[in-house]
């Protein structure tokens, strides 16, 4: 189960990149909009998300937190609903786009410092 677990944090990762570049690249044209890659990335990190979140490894300390998980899962959701929803408009609103990047690097600290 390790190989599997390992792919699905690779492609998670891989959808982290998508969603964070994507915001990026938008924030540094000036125009403030949802491109596919942020809607891409926001849907891969979902489902990879619930995969890493399975138990995989068979228990014992290697199993992160249900508090964790909690946290991510609603973090990520938030995310996904506000780059599903905005998706269409020509352009959003700077504190809608900052408040995505700003949840994104929070779901990243939350996965990195929380032990």
């Amino acid at each position: 189960m390790e190989p599997l677990r390992l792919i699905l944090l690779f492609l998670h990762l891989i959808g982290f990149a998508l969603l964070l570049g994507g915001s990026i690249a938008q924030y540094l044209t000036g125009k403030l909009r949802i491109s596919p890659a942020m809607l891409w990335g926001s849907v891969v990190m979902l489902l990879t998300g619930f995969g890493l979140a399975a138990p995989l490894r068979g228990g014992g300390d290697a199993e992160p937190p249900t508090a964790k998980l909690a946290v991510k899962l609603v973090i990520g959701c938030m995310i996904f609903a506000m780059v599903f929803f905005a998706r269409k408009r020509t352009e959003v609103n700077r504190g809608h786009f900052l408040a995505l990047v700003g949840l994104t690097l929070v779901n990243a600290a939350v996965a990195v410092f929380w032990r």
